[in-house]
Order: C-alpha cells, then structure tokens, then sequence
C-alpha cells in the first residue's frame, strides 16, 4: 500500500501551525463533486460585488482540479450555474454566462499540458451562443485526455435530470427499444448525462451550508458528504488534501456490516 504524506501550512510558520495528512493514495476518491458556495458572501466580507467572488472562484477551479488530477482523481464535477440559478439578478447571471470564456482563455492551455478533459452536464442550449461556442470548443480541444475528467454542471438541476432521464426511458419503451423488465438501476444511470462519469465517492459544499441544493441526486446516493466552512475562493490544495483524508477515515458500508 503506497502513502503520501502531505505536509499542509497554515498561518505562520512553526510546527503549531502545522498539520500532516497521510493520505492512501490507493483510496483517492475516483469522482469529487463539488458545490462551490460562497462566492458572493466572500466578496462582500470584503467589501466588493458578488461578481468579483465569482471571478475568483473560477480561479479555486483550476487550482483544485490541478491538484485532484496530480494525486489521480478521475473526475471532478463543480456546480457551475443551476436551473434556478436564473431566479438571481439579470446582471449576475449574464457575468457568470461570461466566465466560462474567461477561463477558459486564462487555463485552456494549461489545462490540456496536464491532460485533463473537460466535460459536462446540463442544458447548454440554454446559455447565450458565445458561451456555448466557448465551452464546446473546450470539450473539443480536450476529447482525447486521458487525465481527469473536469465536468462543468452549467445550466443543471438533480430533479430535472431525473425527469429528463425518466421521458427517454418512456420514449425507448414506446419505440419498442426495451420493455418495461429492461428498466433497471444500470439502465437508467445509463440515461443519465453523467453517464460517463464513475459514481461520486466524495461530495465537497463549501461555505458552512449543508443541504444539496438539486444536485446530482442519483449520483450522491453512497456519497461521503463534506461541509467545510471555507468559502469556495479560499478553497485551495489543503483543503483538498483535508477533505480526501476525511474521506479516507471513514468506514464506507454501502447498506451493509463491516
């Protein structure tokens, strides 16, 4: 069994200041989901619009997903922009519709040296056309990474996945594609938009809330749940390492005795 000892600085410099993760690196999670709360709460503790805790949550996203890559997690899904997110101000949801061409501009590239591929789930058509220009161009520069697999679930809700899932099973069973005996767990995770993914083992809510606010809720269903009060901007590669160790210390039963 291989170990990596991650030494983790926190304010200051003495030992105090210090704590050591050893991490199994035969246990990284193979999927983290990640609902990045906090942006706006960040920002105006400093006295700044929420647009700009948004504008640096983009840049948590490329760290993290760096480092999840580097210690071998296979994908990592970030809750982007939900269906009800439309509900917020005219003028956030048009900056947040902008930040996917931002960032992809600033970490594309570097995003494609480390091998990661980008994905993603949700109602894309949706979204202004320069965005959905912007994001597609990225899964199409990055289709053949073999690294993780970085998913964006943009313009995304649990609930209406599971319906949109739901209407095309009905429609395969109409069409005489299957019979209702065919319908099974495998099956309809199959219809799923993130059926490419492997099942999440870790999800991460940042910010101190604790509920799942419509997210993957098929996909959470033997997920390990973390709560940090971190804001997502303040997220970085400790916390990571942080939750990964937590995750590892716990007793995973899936239903059953141990």
């Amino acid at each position: 069994m291989f170990y990596v000892i991650i030494f983790l600085d926190f304010k200051g410099g003495n030992s105090m200041d210090k704590e050591d993760y050893q991490l199994d690196m035969n246990n990284i999670p193979a999927h983290i989901a990640f609902i990045m709360d906090g942006n706006g709460r960040w920002a105006k503790k400093r006295m700044m619009p929420r647009t700009f805790g948004h504008n640096e949550g983009t840049k948590t996203i490329r760290k993290v997903a760096l480092e999840a890559n580097r210690l071998g997690v296979k994908a990592m899904t970030v809750y982007a922009f939900s269906t009800e997110n439309f509900a917020r101000p005219e003028e956030e949801v048009q900056f947040i519709f902008k930040l996917p061409k931002k960032f992809f501009e600033s970490y594309l590239k570097e995003l494609i040296e480390n091998n990661v591929q980008i994905c993603m789930i949700g109602h894309l058509d949706k979204a202004p056309k320069a965005t959905r220009d912007i994001i597609n161009s990225a899964i199409e520069q990055t289709k053949n990474n073999t690294g993780l697999k970085l998913c964006f679930a943009f313009i995304y809700g649990g609930r209406d996945e599971i319906v949109h899932s739901t209407k095309q099973i009905v429609q395969d069973v109409q069409e005489g594609k299957i019979s209702i005996n065919d319908i099974t767990e495998d099956y309809f995770n199959s219809t799923l938009m993130s059926a490419n993914l492997p099942d999440v083992d870790l999800m991460i809510r940042t910010s101190g809330e604790q509920r799942l606010s419509n997210f993957m809720l098929w996909q959470l269903a033997y997920a390990e749940f973390i709560f940090t009060p971190v804001y997502w901007p303040d997220f970085d590669e400790k916390e990571l390492h942080k939750s990964i160790w937590l995750y590892q210390n716990r007793e995973r039963r899936y239903g059953g005795l141990k």
